[in-house]
Protein backbone atom coordinates (compact mmCIF):
# COMPACT_ATOMS: atom_id res chain seq x y z
CA UNK A 1 0.00 0.00 0.00
CA UNK A 2 1.20 3.94 -0.93
CA UNK A 3 1.51 6.06 1.58
CA UNK A 4 2.47 9.34 0.88
CA UNK A 5 2.43 11.77 3.77
CA UNK A 6 3.31 15.41 4.44
CA UNK A 7 4.34 17.20 7.34
CA UNK A 8 5.24 20.67 8.49
CA UNK A 9 3.35 23.02 8.05
CA UNK A 10 1.92 26.05 9.99
CA UNK A 11 1.59 29.51 10.76
CA UNK A 12 4.72 31.29 9.98
CA UNK A 13 5.09 35.58 9.82
CA UNK A 14 6.06 36.68 6.81
CA UNK A 15 9.79 36.56 6.30
CA UNK A 16 10.16 33.70 8.28
CA UNK A 17 11.05 29.89 7.36
CA UNK A 18 9.00 26.63 7.42
CA UNK A 19 10.61 22.91 6.26
CA UNK A 20 7.97 20.87 4.80
CA UNK A 21 8.48 17.00 5.11
CA UNK A 22 7.12 14.01 2.84
CA UNK A 23 7.47 10.28 3.91
CA UNK A 24 6.36 8.14 1.29
CA UNK A 25 6.08 4.09 1.55
CA UNK A 26 5.26 1.61 -0.28
CA UNK A 27 7.29 2.69 -3.38
CA UNK A 28 10.73 1.88 -4.97
CA UNK A 29 11.61 5.75 -4.42
CA UNK A 30 14.39 5.81 -6.84
CA UNK A 31 12.05 5.41 -9.72
CA UNK A 32 9.95 8.27 -8.60
CA UNK A 33 10.29 12.02 -9.20
CA UNK A 34 9.05 13.70 -5.89
CA UNK A 35 7.22 16.87 -6.05
CA UNK A 36 5.98 19.65 -4.14
CA UNK A 37 2.49 22.06 -5.39
CA UNK A 38 0.55 24.14 -3.60
CA UNK A 39 -3.33 25.16 -3.82
CA UNK A 40 -4.67 28.48 -2.50
CA UNK A 41 -8.13 29.09 -2.47
CA UNK A 42 -9.57 29.69 -6.00
CA UNK A 43 -6.79 28.95 -7.26
CA UNK A 44 -5.19 25.86 -9.36
CA UNK A 45 -3.15 23.46 -8.40
CA UNK A 46 0.49 24.66 -8.74
CA UNK A 47 3.96 23.13 -9.09
CA UNK A 48 6.31 24.48 -6.73
CA UNK A 49 9.59 21.91 -6.93
CA UNK A 50 10.26 18.78 -8.11
CA UNK A 51 13.41 16.67 -7.46
CA UNK A 52 14.56 13.66 -9.08
CA UNK A 53 18.08 11.88 -8.71
CA UNK A 54 19.40 14.11 -11.35
CA UNK A 55 17.93 17.02 -11.36
CA UNK A 56 15.62 19.74 -9.75
CA UNK A 57 13.07 22.37 -10.86
CA UNK A 58 11.58 25.66 -9.31
CA UNK A 59 8.17 27.95 -9.89
CA UNK A 60 10.15 31.39 -10.88
CA UNK A 61 7.66 32.58 -8.39
CA UNK A 62 10.16 30.48 -5.41
CA UNK A 63 13.22 30.54 -7.00
CA UNK A 64 16.17 31.86 -4.32
CA UNK A 65 13.51 30.98 -1.54
CA UNK A 66 13.02 27.46 -1.38
CA UNK A 67 15.10 24.43 -1.50
CA UNK A 68 13.73 20.75 -2.32
CA UNK A 69 16.28 17.84 -1.21
CA UNK A 70 15.49 14.06 -1.10
CA UNK A 71 16.96 11.47 1.59
CA UNK A 72 16.54 8.08 -0.38
CA UNK A 73 17.47 6.18 2.70
CA UNK A 74 14.54 7.23 4.56
CA UNK A 75 12.24 7.65 1.32
CA UNK A 76 11.71 11.36 2.06
CA UNK A 77 11.54 14.73 0.38
CA UNK A 78 11.75 18.30 1.83
CA UNK A 79 10.75 21.77 0.90
CA UNK A 80 12.70 24.42 2.98
CA UNK A 81 10.79 27.37 2.55
CA UNK A 82 12.46 30.75 3.42
CA UNK A 83 12.06 34.43 3.19
CA UNK A 84 8.13 33.18 3.06
CA UNK A 85 5.44 35.73 1.70
CA UNK A 86 1.41 35.97 2.30
CA UNK A 87 1.05 34.89 -1.15
CA UNK A 88 2.47 31.65 -0.06
CA UNK A 89 -0.53 30.76 1.85
CA UNK A 90 -1.60 27.38 0.54
CA UNK A 91 -2.20 24.03 1.19
CA UNK A 92 0.95 22.08 0.44
CA UNK A 93 1.17 18.59 -1.43
CA UNK A 94 3.44 16.18 -1.88
CA UNK A 95 3.61 14.23 -5.16
CA UNK A 96 5.35 10.93 -6.09
CA UNK A 97 5.81 10.61 -10.22
CA UNK A 98 7.08 7.10 -10.98
CA UNK A 99 9.45 8.50 -14.08
CA UNK A 100 8.44 5.53 -16.34
CA UNK A 101 4.89 4.57 -15.60
CA UNK A 102 1.71 6.54 -15.38
CA UNK A 103 1.70 6.18 -11.29
CA UNK A 104 1.55 8.51 -9.59
CA UNK A 105 0.12 9.34 -5.99
CA UNK A 106 -0.77 12.33 -3.71
CA UNK A 107 -0.49 12.94 0.23
CA UNK A 108 -2.94 14.33 1.86
CA UNK A 109 -1.54 18.02 1.92
CA UNK A 110 -0.26 20.81 4.75
CA UNK A 111 -1.95 23.88 5.39
CA UNK A 112 1.00 26.66 5.16
CA UNK A 113 -0.33 30.32 6.59
CA UNK A 114 2.00 33.16 6.28
CA UNK A 115 0.49 36.23 8.04
CA UNK A 116 1.26 38.85 11.25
Amino acid sequence: QVQIVESGGGLVQPGGSLRLSCAASGIIFGFYVMGWYRQAPGNKRELVATISGSSINYADSVKGRFTVSRDSAKMSAYLQMNSLKPEDTAIYYCNAEHQFTTESYWGQGTQVTVSS
